[in-house]
């Protein structure tokens, strides 16, 4: 028993804590910031307010996570991003394809427990800063409300992943909210005070079907008339959760203090809703459903951005412009949406895509007057227009794993998050960069280290390559048992209609365009028009240069078609054969998938306001150019093709060109499909002692792996290797992996393994692509 006598006041427990870094908030970035900063050998506190991880992407809120991708709607090829939040989303269609938020919360919290480096604080929200001089934070505390603890928490250094910005808002670092004006930096899609200058919140719900009737009273604040949102037609008793993104309201108030009366009204609207399909008759599908979640906290979007030495613009997005200090990407379009949200008589949103993913500089993920705090999620520094692209959950996640390793370099040579951009960095921030990242000089030379440290765990950045002085393979001979050729798709697959214009990427070496047969039927006497392009940027994948046109006349009935197009490419890219839409054509399909190669079409995806071809009405900044996007498996067959010449870029030297993923080329290599026993050989000249062990393989970069209510065909990448053993110079196995569906393993041997040459043998993958294998790298 414990028995105390009446006191004049007791004070809470009070537990301190000290770390390399501490991480407020558990949203996506968060949490790829701490895990990074963790494996990178620093030791983080991760502090959350809520009982779960995820923020947005939690069962609390349920919106799908989403970046470059942008639900395959844009013209964004392999644009999935890599590094820690591609491990959990791969993870999550192994274990959960049917996209229940609950699993994917448990695959967040095991990720990060299973980091001895993070310590987890769930239920602890930040309420006081605290600083050791006007521009440096010391500490920060906190409260726990289920176990009635406060913290004390201290660091030099410090990241804010909270959304709003709670730790930085309280240190006095510079923000903004709110819109910027046209003229501040001649951003011509700035809003106007009649649309709106912040994004709000949404509420979502989620419905199930129980057999029987249902009736459904709804509570005395329900909304009692629906019509009073003018978009009340499109609900319907199918879609349910975040497919409901538009059900959106607050961005004509204070989005950060006003949230708990933003969120009584979206209640309001969404018991309004759901009385209307239940109880106006409309609905006879209906009457057997009820509500099963509704969301107790709004997702938000929008609320305070915080500057740092550099502000993305919308010309950084839609021109893609390079920066000697990127560090990340996005892809997303830039969508804005009207203040007045679901009460509104505008659109739900106001997307505009650029040609290609854009960099994002690392001077905007640091503090410009707090020295030791850095930026991560929507509250980077960033203008609100290009806000509206790099907030959504993939890019800040890209984002947080930047920071967090840049915060494990920052400990490792005591510097600040400024001090790793160099002065002669700072210089060349706008010049063009596309060469090899190199840490032939030590590694607090700067933001060069960070890069490479960053495209070693495969977190892409567009236009950098790695190079690795320390990995083994850069010294080995490569010899491989066999090697794709890209000679022909072979007519196996259905016979589909061009009902819409169709389009095979191949990927070519510079010189000659080889020449091409392909296999139609036609219903009559018609003409088709076949048509080569590539796009205006090389590693973009938006086909908006034609280097040729062909008329074909066509007979009725089934008939070959030889394509000589007689053009050349100045250097390696994709090119588009493009079959323009002829309801009279069936054009003839191929099975045959393989690593690199995809088929994409000018279709249609209004999820993210593609409707064929993007044509602002007036001068907005935007670019006009068409969509050409691929369908989701199981449907997205290549077309049926012959080649006159092979297309040989599927050798093992890929393996180490510092590209983990395809760009202006497959970057991989591939198995013959005839190939029995798929190998590549690693040997050197003299014995080597390796440690270590990294290979990437393509669990399909194409795939946006949305991590909710959408349902994914399979639980593993086809093109992924399931089951791979390496061997050493006396072909003694030394390591076996019998269920891989991941696209980074890392092999750490308990003893190094003393060998002159490393086999790895690529036994079986998760479909029927053949083999293939995007890096290898070893370490002593």
């Amino acid at each position: 028993m414990i028995r105390e006598q009446a006191t004049d006041k007791r004070s809470l427990k009070t537990v301190r804590h000290q770390a390399d870094l501490i991480v407020t908030g558990g949203g996506l970035s968060g949490t790829c910031c701490a895990i990074t900063a963790a494996r990178a050998g620093i030791q983080v506190i991760l502090v959350q307010d809520r009982p779960v991880l995820g923020g947005n992407a939690s069962s609390e809120v349920r919106l799908w996570v989403l970046g470059a991708t942008s639900h395959m709607g844009n013209n964004n090829r392999w644009a999935r991003e890599g590094g820690v939040i591609d491990e959990l989303l791969v993870e999550n269609l192994y274990r959960n394809p049917e996209g229940n938020p609950l699993i994917f919360d448990t695959i967040l919290l095991e990720k990060v427990m299973n980091e001895p480096n993070i310590r987890l604080l769930l239920n602890t929200a930040v309420y006081e800063v605290e600083k050791a001089s006007a521009d440096t934070i010391s500490g920060l505390k906190g409260f726990c409300s289920q176990n009635s603890t406060l913290y004390e928490l201290s660091a030099p250094l410090f990241c804010d992943a909270s959304g709003d910005g709670i730790v930085a808002f309280q240190a006095g670092a510079a923000f903004r909210m709110g819109a910027e004006s046209r003229e501040e930096f001649g951003e011509k899609f700035a809003p106007t005070a009649e649309y709106g200058e912040l994004l709000g919140h949404s509420l979502y719900f989620y419905t199930k079907d129980t057999g029987r009737p249902v009736r459904f009273v709804p509570p005395a604040y329900a909304l009692d008339d629906i019509t009073k949102i003018p978009r009340y037609r499109r609900f319907n008793a199918q879609e349910y959760g975040c497919q409901l993104w538009w059900i959106e309201y607050g961005g004509r108030l204070d989005t950060v203090h006003d949230t708990e009366a933003i969120k009584w009204e979206l209640w309001k609207v969404v018991y309004g809703v759901w009385n209307h399909i239940k109880n106006s008759g409309l609905f006879p599908e209906a009457e057997t459903m009820t509500l099963e979640w509704v969301g107790h906290i709004p997702g938000k979007r929008e609320s305070r951005r915080f500057e740092g030495d550099y502000l993305l613009t919308q010309q950084d997005i839609v021109e893609q412009r390079t920066h000697a200090d990127a560090v990340a990407f996005g892809g997303w379009s830039i969508d804005l949406h009207p203040a007045d949200g679901v009460f509104s008589e505008k659109p739900g949103c106001n997307q505009w895509h650029s040609k290609g993913i854009y960099q994002i500089p690392y001077r905007c993920l640091y503090s410009r007057n707090i020295t030791n705090l850095f930026l991560a999620g929507r509250i980077i520094s960033a203008t609100h227009v290009a806000f509206g692209s790099s907030r959504v959950m993939g890019t800040s996640a890209h984002v947080g794993q930047a920071v967090g390793m840049a915060a494990a370099l920052c400990t490792r040579h005591t510097l600040l998050p400024r001090q790793l951009v160099t002065p002669v960095e700072t210089q060349h921030f706008a010049s063009h960069v596309r060469q090899p990242v190199s840490a032939d000089a030590p590694e607090t030379q700067g933001v060069a280290s960070l890069q490479m440290e960053l495209l070693k765990t495969g977190h892409h950045i567009p236009g950098f390559r790695l190079k690795d002085p320390e990995d083994l393979v850069q010294q080995a001979t490569l010899r491989a048992s066999s090697e794709y050729r890209l000679a022909a798709f072979p007519p196996d697959g259905p016979l589909l209609p061009l009902a819409q214009s169709a389009a095979q990427m191949l990927p070519l070496p510079a010189g000659p365009v080889p020449g091409l047969t392909a296999w139609v039927v036609a219903d009559e006497e018609t003409e088709l028009t076949v048509e080569l392009r590539r796009s205006s940027k090389v590693d973009n994948h938006t086909p908006d240069v034609t280097l040729k046109t062909l008329r074909i006349p066509l007979q009725k009935g089934r008939q070959a078609l030889d394509l000589h197009f007689q053009a050349h490419v100045e250097e390696p890219c994709y090119v588009f054969v493009m079959f323009l839409k002829n309801k009279s054509v069936q054009l003839q399909y191929s099975l045959f998938r393989v690593t690199g190669v995809l088929s994409v079409f000018n279709k249609i995806n209004p999820a993210v306001s593609n409707y064929g071809k993007q044509e602002p009405t007036e001068d907005i900044g935007v670019d006009t150019f068409e969509f050409w996007c691929p369908e989701r498996r199981p449907l997205g067959y290549n077309m049926a093709l012959a080649l006159d010449t092979p297309i040989r870029l599927f050798g093992a030297g890929n393996i180490r060109n510092g590209i983990q993923r395809p760009t202006r080329q497959p970057n991989a290599y591939v198995a013959d499909p005839a190939d029995p026993n798929p190998t590549v050989t690693l040997s050197w000249p003299t014995t080597q002692r390796i440690a270590r062990v990294d290979l990437f393989f393509d669990t399909d970069y194409d795939h946006p792996l949305e991590s909710v209510i959408m349902i994914h065909p399979e639980t593993a990448s086809p093109f992924c290797v399931r089951e791979f053993i390496l061997c050493n110079d006396r072909q003694e196995r030394i390591w076996h992996e019998t269920a891989n569906h991941q696209t980074h393993t890392v092999i750490r041997f308990d003893q190094p393994v003393v060998t002159s040459s490393l086999t790895i043998h690529l036994k079986a993958t998760n479909g029927t692509a053949p083999a293939s294998l995007m890096e290898v790298r070893c370490y002593a």
